[in-house]
């Protein structure tokens, strides 16, 4: 076997460890209110969350991986490329360990964009890279959270209406029935779209390394790609049921009180966010939505009852996310390109 299709099976086990970790780091978002307004348990509710990120591959087309594949112009067979994507992938991990560390709510998808288009830059410059695919990224750093926050706000003052003459026990115990379908509805949004981003970089990788077409399109039904499909999907669920609390914590108990009609109101909201940017192929933050579906759902009753310091916090932790991952990566690969040969 060849160093570099040792360095493609490295690569491979360490894009599904990113996976993993995304989905420690974000899935912690789907369960977020589910928790914090005590319908599950943590334990029941990772389990719950993890079960509807895997199922999404039966559901969601994966246009969303191929919008990631094409970030940087591969030249198939070209094995620098595969250093690339390995670079990517380290800018991105060293990100989402540190900020899991730290506790913030930061993208794991934008750290994984950010790194592999500062990798590619940092092999052949700007000319690399497809910006039309990151600007489609970039402009819903703003908008996924817009479109939840307002969506969030609808959604909550319809429910006020529709419910006003029930009691608040009755609306209390028909939400929190209902809250479990919400979270279900968001984390198939998740797995949807988060999964996808990973399958993307393994499909990258393999064209580097030869054994994909630039044009392949992922299928459960073609075996050459099934399988990155399951792996992904797999891997996301694993590292969703090991959870994340101190992310947990910080959006469902910090940004602002929820009770279950609030937590269903903002999951139902996130969830056709994230639908809508997965049937078009945008790679979107699910941390970013569903802070912005939390605050739209509390700005309904009072505005002073949400954190803002917390909000800006979190929000000044995704303004360098991209930045920070792209610059890490970079360094990683020219240190990879001072020491290997095949430069």
């Amino acid at each position: 076997m060849s160093l570099t299709w040792i360095v493609v099976i490295l690569t491979v086990a360490m894009a599904l460890i990113f996976d993993a970790i995304n989905g420690f780091h974000d899935s912690a978002n789907s369960i977020a209110t589910v928790v914090s307004t005590r319908v599950l348990s943590p334990r029941n509710a990772v389990i719950w969350a993890a079960f509807f990120n895997f199922i999404a591959m039966f559901i969601f087309v994966p246009r969303v991986a191929d919008t990631v594949s094409k970030i940087v112009r591969i030249q198939a067979g070209d094995p620098a490329f595969v250093y690339v994507v390995l670079a990517g992938l380290v800018g991105a991990i060293v990100w989402d360990v540190l900020t899991w560390w730290l506790g913030l709510p930061t993208s794991s998808s934008h750290a994984l964009i950010g790194g592999f288009a500062g990798a590619g830059i940092a092999f052949q410059g700007t000319g690399v890279i497809r910006w039309e695919k990151i600007w489609a990224t970039v402009r819903f750093i703003p908008l996924s959270p817009l479109i939840g926050m307002a969506l969030g706000f609808v959604i909550m003052i319809a429910v006020y209406w529709l419910f006003r003459r029930w009691r608040p026990y009755d609306v209390d115990k028909l939400f929190r029935k209902g809250q479990l379908v919400s979270a279900a509805l968001y984390s198939l949004g998740h797995g949807g779209n988060d999964a996808q981003k990973t399958m993307g970089i393994i499909v990258a990788l393999l064209v580097a390394a030869g054994a994909l077409d630039e044009n392949t399109q992922l299928s459960l039904l073609d075996p050459r790609t099934a399988w990155i499909i399951l792996s992904c999907q797999i891997a996301m669920a694993l590292g969703t049921a090991l959870g994340g609390w101190r992310i947990v914590k910080t959006m469902g108990m910090k940004l602002t009180k929820l009770k279950p009609v609030h937590g269903f109101c903002a999951e139902t909201s996130g969830a056709f966010t994230i639908f809508f940017a997965t049937h078009w192929g945008i790679p979107v933050s699910t941390t970013h939505t569903i802070a912005g579906a939390i605050v739209g759902v509390g700005s309904t009753t009072h505005a002073s009852s949400i954190k803002w310091g917390v909000a800006m916090r979190i929000i000044i932790s995704w303004l360098v996310t991209i930045p920070f991952s792209a610059l890490t990566a970079a360094l990683v690969f020219w240190l990879i390109k001072l020491i290997h040969p095949v430069f």
